[in-house]
């Protein structure tokens, strides 16, 4: 049955976010190609993808959007029991430019298609044109049969919120609140728009993330909701390290908030890489007109709080750092009940993300 393109808002009809937590159907990604963002024609990433998507595959289907130059490349590199679709797309990077699904209590999905800019469109986006990416979410609902709501004049990414599916959310002042998302609307607008459309009563507001350069700060490096009342955060002591100041001020932020049930949050505390992870191989990038140029030995975010929570699993990020096996610790702790599984993924990183970044849940109804 083909879908319909709502005029009304999820609020009114009695539709929320679930909590990532919650149970899901499935897992979206997309093929990794863009020789002009990753590096080495993009081969190190596809394998990187490809240990991802089976990790995840271990513990729910996996469906991969490819394009059809790459297709039969992707269909030889991937295991049978994992989905492909031929579709069209910018770069990589679903969780942003897919839908953010929806759920009611009579067991209906829906989902928002928020407007994708690439990051702050032309006042500072990554690359253009991304009316492709523009297009991932209407398409993915379509293959679904899944109703949406299309967010016009409203740009959001997936990457840039995380809620507990009952009533609250947290992002960052420096992504929401950036010149090239939404700069015709005030900060209680915005709130008002996002209330309306994840069903929420409360937003909470982390100041600054830690990739100020691409994603203007997106909240799934810094902290998520691990079940309502809980979220973890980075954390760090070392005032060299790049990222303190950042992770120091969202600690101290959450600490002090209180949910929408009122309830004050427990924080979890989740360790940063020792090093820096810096990229490597940047002249093996093509430069292409439009495209933010890479420079050799930049700072990559490499954040293990960019993991996904599945069903009875954990992905998370590995870069063979000497906290690898820490973080792998704090997250098994914090999920006694998922098996906690490590990806390395310095090759994602490289190409400004992770794997929460490269991935979108479909929740289960």
């Amino acid at each position: 049955m083909a879908k319909r393109v709502l005029n009304t808002t999820p609020k009114q009809d009695g539709f929320r976010m679930p909590g990532e937590f919650e149970e899901q159907q499935q897992v979206w990604m997309i093929w990794p190609e863009r020789p002009d963002n990753w590096r080495n024609g993009a081969k190190p990433a596809q394998k990187a993808f490809v240990n991802v998507a089976e990790a995840i595959s271990r513990f729910e289907p996996v469906t991969m959007c490819v394009s059809a130059a790459q297709y039969q490349n992707a269909r030889v590199q991937l295991p049978a029991e994992i989905r492909l679709v031929e579709m069209a797309s910018d770069d990589a990077w679903v969780r942003d430019c897919g839908p953010t699904f929806l759920v009611d209590d009579k067991g209906d999905l829906r989902a928002n298609d928020w407007v994708f800019n690439a990051w702050g469109g032309l006042v500072d986006g990554l690359y253009f044109p991304w009316d492709k990416d523009d297009q991932v979410a209407q398409k993915i609902c379509e293959i679904e049969g899944v109703d949406s709501y299309r967010t016009d004049n409203f740009v959001l990414e997936g990457g840039s919120i995380t809620v507990d599916g009952e009533g609250t959310l947290i992002t960052t002042e420096m992504c929401l609140l950036s010149g090239g998302r939404n700069p015709h609307m005030s900060k209680a607008a915005i709130e008002d728009k996002l209330k309306e459309h994840l069903n929420l009563e409360k937003i909470i507001w982390i100041k600054d993330g830690i990739d100020h350069d691409e994603t203007n700060g997106h909240i799934d490096d810094v902290a998520c909701f691990i079940k309502p009342g809980e979220v973890a955060c980075i954390y760090t002591e070392d005032k060299n390290h790049p990222f303190y100041a950042e992770a120091q001020a969202a600690y101290q932020t959450l600490i002090k908030a209180v949910d929408a049930k009122g309830r004050q949050l427990k924080v979890h505390k989740l360790c940063v890489t020792q090093k820096p992870c810096y990229l490597k191989g940047a002249d093996t990038i093509d430069y292409v007109e439009g495209t933010l140029p890479r420079k050799e030995g930049e700072l990559s975010i490499a954040s293990y709080m960019n993991f996904l929570i599945v069903n009875g699993g954990i992905i998370l990020p590995q870069y063979g750092d000497e906290n690898d096996a820490l973080a792998m610790q704090q997250v098994a702790a914090m999920f006694p009940d998922r098996s906690v599984v490590g990806v390395r993924t310095e090759e994602i990183a490289y190409g400004g993300g992770n794997i929460h970044c490269i991935t979108q849940h479909q929740p289960k109804i």
